[in-house]
């Protein structure tokens, strides 16, 4: 079995605990619930954290795949250096980002996944993974292949005439000759 990637679970987890988070602030500031201060805190707390998971990691084969319009976040996350590249650090800012927001009921849910992926980003940096970002490959220009010169000029080779298959109708002639000879017996 091949290696867990703890990083591209946790990425994941926090990309969803962002938006969670994010929903969770929009229905308690909107509600003019109790504390509704926490809610706009969770608010900035979600878009923070969607801004900073946005750019997916590379694998440690060296391969992952992008998500579509990554690039300006990935030079965004890669300008901030260790900071965003450390996993402690993520785990770290991710469980302080989270607790504030467990004071209110429309963001726990929101804190509570920040939370788990907190606990993975820990586990990714304990398993010695760090985060790389994706950049675009160059793109190559395609040549022709260099064994193929010209078309073949001669057709592929056929059977003889006598040798090839007749394509015979068998529901023009119902009757046909058995090959075996058949004995009666009596």
């Amino acid at each position: 079995m091949g290696k867990i990637e703890w990083a591209m679970w946790a990425n994941e987890q926090a990309l969803a605990a962002g938006l969670i988070l994010l929903t969770g602030g929009i229905v308690g500031v909107a509600g003019l619930f109790r504390g509704w201060q926490f809610a706009a805190y969770a608010i900035a707390a979600g878009v923070f954290v969607c801004l900073l998971e946005y750019p997916r990691s590379r694998k440690a084969k060296g391969t992952g795949v992008e998500r579509k319009g990554q690039y300006c976040f990935t030079v965004c996350v890669k300008a901030f250096g260790p900071l965003t590249r450390n996993y402690y650090i993520r785990a770290f800012l991710h469980a302080a980002l989270c607790v504030p927001a467990g004071f209110m009921l429309a963001t726990v849910l929101g804190c509570v996944c920040l939370a788990i992926a907190s606990l993975i980003y820990l586990s990714a940096a304990i398993h010695g993974e760090h985060w790389e970002p994706i950049l675009p490959k160059k793109k190559q220009v395609m040549r022709p292949a260099p064994s193929i010169k010209n078309p073949p000029q001669n057709p592929p080779p056929r059977p003889p005439p006598e040798m090839r298959r007749k394509n015979v109708d068998y529901m023009d002639d119902a009757s046909y000759d058995n090959p075996m000879t058949v004995i009666e017996s009596k």
